[in-house]
């Protein structure tokens, strides 16, 4: 009999996506994005750390602050000092409430995903 451990890998990953309606939606790229400006203090600098392009990053950032009553990010151009971004205190508060609500989640959920994942097939053995 084959070990139970080895079918899966042994850290599955929950991942949430909060839809409002048809036009708004948050989740994992848009959490991560907020949190690499909250880093970098640059909206380029948090889209080149994911992979993303200045464009996309603009535009994520943009449908966020277009979809809630105040701005999340906060952005300055360029200049003798440079330009940046933060977010703004909005922007603090749904990120913090958006990784709250992964770990409460992850917590809640974890006997249920043991369960689905132990019933994979083993993936040891390849194709």
């Amino acid at each position: 009999m084959s070990d139970q451990s080895s079918k899966a890998p042994e850290n599955p990953s929950l991942r949430i996506r909060i839809l409002f309606g048809e036009d708004a939606m948050l989740g994992p790229g848009k959490a991560d994005l907020l949190e690499r400006i909250h880093e970098t203090g640059s909206i380029a600098a948090a889209g080149r750390a994911m992979s993303m392009s200045y464009k996309r990053a603009w535009m994520l950032v943009e449908e966020m602050n277009g979809a809630f009553r105040d701005p999340l990010v906060v952005s300055s151009r360029g200049g003798a000092r440079g330009g940046g971004a933060r977010l703004t205190e909005a922007g603090t508060t749904v990120l913090s409430h958006y990784r709250k609500l992964e770990e409460i989640t992850i917590e809640a959920g974890a006997a249920r995903v043991g369960a689905i994942q132990s019933m994979l097939k083993d993936m040891s053995e390849g194709k």
